[in-house]
């Protein structure tokens, strides 16, 4: 009998989008599949200690009591790291080895997760893991070095100013090179947590306030109107890295936290309505900025269609949502690839990929 593999989902974390990433984890440990999985579920409360939370899918999936947290009374567990005893899952309280770990999918959204700090500890590890490395994982985390970046690239990027922590905002500068609105937010969050949308200038030192709550680094944007539609990168076990169909959020207002978790009012559009010609440009640029971002296995990118012009690229997100009705997973669907062959791709890249400099 052929024995199964071992993954851990590891999901939770230190950050504020702690909740977000417990419903993505549920849909996960709900679709692998299990003749050929035995997934081990290890959650990282919000202070930071990594547990065993066994809970079923459908329990940590469940917001009708609110959005779901790790259970902080679970038992504690320690994952080795080093090259004797890698992969290693042990109880913190006695020692007893709870499961050998052949692969990690690391479900971790936002900073201490997604930003190269878990992917840099799964390298000393020597465990593989789903995802883009340690690089790719902390450039895109941070806006500003990601536009700089993609822009060095050649890729289109709409106006922006980055805020370091402490900085005063220049207002005159800013009306020189950005105009209104502005969107200002987090450098180095997501989930739409922090943004703030800036119509008038007296209120621009509060937008930077509520940001600099989430993150002392502050991204300011010139608002571009037009559409937001989004794209699927998906980098498969022979090395081919492919685009999926296009999708688009469509929303009555603002697309905030609350609309995009909690009110149940966006809908999606899959695929978006676009253009087949501007489809295919929007295409090609996603795997372009995912291969000039260094990016493996997958990545969401977001662009802007403008009114006036083409498609600009907002950002990367290289571990998007991954409830089951999530767009990165909707997309991949739409393009022919269901969502338990999504996980499987995503494992087997991880294999094929491997630790370690390549």
């Amino acid at each position: 009998m052929t024995r199964k593999t071992t993954v851990l989902v590891v999901f939770g974390g230190v950050s504020s989008e702690h909740e977000i990433s417990c419903l993505s984890a549920a849909s996960i440990l709900a679709q692998l599949d299990s003749s050929r999985y035995e997934a081990v579920p290890v959650g990282i409360t919000k202070e930071g200690d990594w547990v065993l939370d066994r809970r079923p899918p459908e329990v940590l999936g469940d917001k009708l009591g609110g959005l779901p947290q790790v259970d902080a009374s679970a038992p504690r567990v320690a994952l080795a790291v080093g090259r004797t005893g890698s992969g290693e899952l042990r109880q913190v309280s006695d020692g007893a080895l709870v499961a050998t770990a052949d692969v990690v999918f690391p479900v971790l959204h936002g900073p201490f997760g997604e930003d190269g700090t878990l992917q840099g500890l799964l390298e000393f590890a020597n465990l593989p893991y789903v995802g883009c490395g340690v690089f790719a994982s902390a450039a895109c985390m941070d806006k500003t070095q990601m536009k700089v970046l993609l822009r060095g690239g050649g890729l289109p990027v709409g106006p922006y100013e980055a805020l370091a922590p402490g900085e005063d905002v220049d207002e005159a500068a800013l009306r020189d090179r950005l105009g209104l609105p502005l969107f200002v937010k987090p450098a180095r969050g997501g989930s739409s947590l922090g943004v703030v949308k800036v119509e008038r200038w007296e209120d621009l030192p509060e937008a930077v306030a509520v940001a600099r709550k989430y993150d002392p680094k502050v991204l300011v944007e010139t608002g571009i109107a037009g559409r937001e539609v989004e794209c699927a990168v998906l980098e498969f076990p022979d090395g081919r890295v492919e685009a999926s169909v296009l999708g688009e959020i469509v929303v009555p207002d603002a697309y905030d936290f609350e609309t995009k978790y909690l009110n149940n009012i966006a809908r999606l559009q899959v695929p978006a309505d676009v253009s087949e010609p501007l489809a295919s440009e929007i295409r090609a640029l996603a795997v372009r900025a995912f291969e000039t971002m260094d990016c493996s296995g997958l990545a969401r990118v977001d662009f802007f269609i403008a009114e006036d012009g083409g498609p600009i690229i907002n950002e990367l997100n290289t571990l998007p949502g991954f409830t089951t009705s999530s767009l990165y997973p909707k997309m991949w669907e739409q393009t022919g690839l269901d969502y338990s062959k999504l996980l499987d791709t995503l494992i087997e890249t991880a294999f094929a990929r491997g630790v370690g400099l390549r």
